[in-house]
């Protein structure tokens, strides 16, 4: 008998896998590529709400978590995925460059936003009032990290690439078995295949197509991340990410020149000098219409649990969310009510 199996090897799974590991927990997994969003994210962590000047919820805990667990996989896989860089918010106003001075005197914020306007002209940039510079930032080469990290899991023999099949399930008093498998806990990380699973097919999962682009402009220059209405940021070799677009209508995986068109305006708004694109892609992240995770024991199956919902903060969140759900499993540490999810059971009157 294991002690986890494990569905899903995007970001949310790979953490809960790798801080079951850590703590000396058996680990099978499962991840069939149907679900990209982890692979196509942007990767960017960023502790402010860029928009509004405000703190990301738990900013402070969730890094906390965040920066030593990446650290430790890095040494583990013996490869970088955890770029830190700067990320400079494009300021549009006097207005905003106000709101900026009085959003960095604030105990919560002062930690994570210099005092200091950035006023330097940036390459091919085009900003008529500087920069905000947000401190304890970066992003993650998220796909490198899962080819990675499902390589590692398979040399170990405790990794599948086969469809998981709900209906294969069996419930026995104290654990499941999957086949051959016999588990005492079953973790559904599966972003927005969660649609899919009729355990949690309940849950209010919206899901939010988000479009990128990969794009090449020798002349830009740009060694920072750069946010105005979209953001930009170097990947090496002349080649930068640029994203990304918000669409709550399409659930598909398919690039559209709709999304292509409105990322080149905006781009053409930042950026005064020649690019080609490279690349273009799009997947559905998983959001919730509350704005919260949802992360839980199913009412009925206390063997089984949910790890999803993580949004557009995934980077962030899925450490954090990760080790709150292994808590609740082993010690029974209480999960905060922002992410339970019976606060939706309670709204269905499901007892639990």
């Amino acid at each position: 008998m294991i002690d986890f199996i494990i569905v899903g090897n995007g970001l949310a799974g790979i953490c809960f896998t790798e801080i079951a590991i850590q703590n000396n927990k058996s680990v099978y997994v499962f991840d069939d590529n149907s679900q990209p969003s982890s692979k196509i994210a942007g990767g960017l962590y960023n502790p402010v709400v860029l928009k509004r000047f405000s703190e990301v919820w738990k900013a402070k805990e969730q890094l906390e978590i965040a920066f030593p667990l990446y650290k430790s996989m890095e040494e583990k896989l013996s490869f970088t995925f955890d770029y830190k860089i700067p990320i400079y918010r494009r300021l549009a106003s006097i207005e905003e460059q106000n709101n900026w001075f009085q959003a960095a005197d604030k105990p919560n914020l002062s930690a994570f936003l210099s005092p200091n306007l950035v006023t330097d002209k940036l390459q091919n940039i085009v900003s008529s009032f500087g920069f905000g510079e947000v401190l304890e930032t970066g992003y993650l080469d998220i796909a490198s990290l899962i080819k990675h990290y499902s390589d590692y899991l398979s040399k170990l023999n405790l990794y599948s690439s086969e469809r998981f099949d709900y209906d294969k399930i069996k419930f026995k008093d104290d654990f499941v078995e999957y086949k051959d498998i016999q588990a005492k806990h079953i973790i559904f990380a599966e972003g927005f295949g969660l649609h899919s699973n009729p355990f949690f097919s309940n849950l209010p999962l919206d899901g939010t197509k988000g479009e990128l682009l990969i794009i090449k402009a020798p002349n830009l220059k740009l060694e920072v991340v750069v946010k105005s209405n979209i953001f930009i940021f170097p990947i090496g070799e002349d080649l930068y990410k640029v994203g990304a677009t918000y669409d709550w209508k399409d659930k598909t995986n398919n690039p559209t020149e709709e999304g292509k068109n409105e990322l080149v305006e905006n781009l053409k708004d930042l950026i005064t000098c020649d690019f080609e694109i490279i690349k273009h892609f799009a997947g559905v992240r998983p959001t919730v219409k509350d704005r919260r995770p949802l992360v839980g024991s199913h009412h009925n199956y206390k063997s089984v649990h949910v790890l999803n919902g993580l949004g557009t903060r995934g980077v962030m969140l899925a450490p954090y969310l990760s080790t709150q759900l292994f808590k609740n499993i082993i010690d029974n540490v209480p999960l905060a009510n922002e992410i339970n999810i019976q606060r939706i059971y309670k709204k269905m009157n499901i007892n639990f």
